[in-house]
C-alpha cells in the first residue's frame, strides 16, 4: 500500500474512532508523520500505533494525538504550551490550529532533532526549549492552552497558575502506567478550576529537571 494510501485509510480510522474536527484531521493529514519516526519504523508511520523514539520515549499513537488535540479546542488566534516536545510531531500538528507553539523538551538530542524537523517543514510559528517542563514557561503566562505529552501523578501548579482565564489544560494523569487518564482541566473567567475525565491512556512518565 503506498504512504498515500495508508494516510487516507488512518483519516478513515480516526473519523470511525469520533475524530470529527475537520481541521484536526486536515493537519493530521498535512504533517508527514514519517518524518518524525525514526527510519526503521518510517513504513510504519501511518499505522494508528504509538512507536518508539530515542531516549526511551515514543511517538504517540495518532488516535491519542488527534484526541487530544480535539480536546484542546483551538483556534487560530491561540497561545499554547507542550510539555514534552519529543519528536516534535504533536507540536507540528498543533502550530497548524493556533498561533503559536512554545515547547519543552528535558532531552537535548530530542530537541536539536524536532527543531531540525520544523526547520525543514518549514513550521515558523513554534518556539522550542530544552527545560524543566514541570515548571512551565513564566514569561508566556497567561496561555491559552497547555497539554503535557507526559503522565503526572498530579498537574505542577506553575502549569496552573500559568493557565489564562478561559484556558484548557490537557495532561494524562496517574500513579502507574495501567492507571492513567487524560483529564481536561478547564479555568473559568473567574479563575477557578473544574476538571473532566476524558480517555484512559498510556504515556512515558513526566520527569523534572533537565536530563543530563
Amino acid at each position: 500500500m503506498s504512504e498515500n494510501a495508508q494516510k487516507i485509510r488512518l483519516i478513515m480510522d480516526l473519523r470511525r474512532q469520533g475524530i470529527n474536527d475537520t481541521d484536526v484531521l486536515s493537519a493530521i493529514e498535512r504533517v508527514p508523520r514519517e518524518q518524525f519516526v525514526a527510519p526503521a519504523f518510517r513504513d510504519q508511520a501511518y499505522e494508528n500505533i504509538a512507536l518508539p523514539i530515542s531516549q526511551g520515549q515514543t511517538i504517540s499513537q495518532p488516535y491519542v494525538v488527534a484526541f487530544m488535540t480535539q480536546a484542546l479546542k483551538l483556534d487560530k488566534r491561540m497561545k499554547v504550551l507542550e510539555i514534552g516536545t519529543g519528536s516534535g510531531y504533536q507540536a507540528a500538528i498543533l502550530a497548524r490550529l493556533c498561533r503559536r507553539v512554545y515547547t519543552i523538551e528535558r532531552y537535548r538530542s530530542l530537541h536539536r532533532e524536532a527543531v531540525e524537523r520544523f526547520q525543514a517543514l518549514r513550521i515558523t510559528n513554534i518556539v522550542a526549549k530544552v527545560g524543566d517542563g514541570s515548571k512551565g514557561w513564566p514569561e508566556q503566562a497567561p496561555l491559552d492552552r497547555i497539554i503535557l505529552t507526559a503522565a503526572t501523578e498530579t498537574i505542577p501548579d506553575a502549569l496552573l497558575d500559568q493557565l489564562g482565564e478561559g484556558g484548557i489544560l490537557l495532561a494524562p494523569v496517574g500513579q502507574s502506567q495501567k492507571q492513567q487518564e487524560i483529564v481536561r482541566i478547564s479555568r473559568d473567567d473567574d479563575g477557578r478550576f473544574s476538571e473532566e475525565f476524558l480517555l484512559p491512556v498510556r504515556f512515558v512518565p513526566l520527569v523534572g529537571g533537565v536530563a543530563q
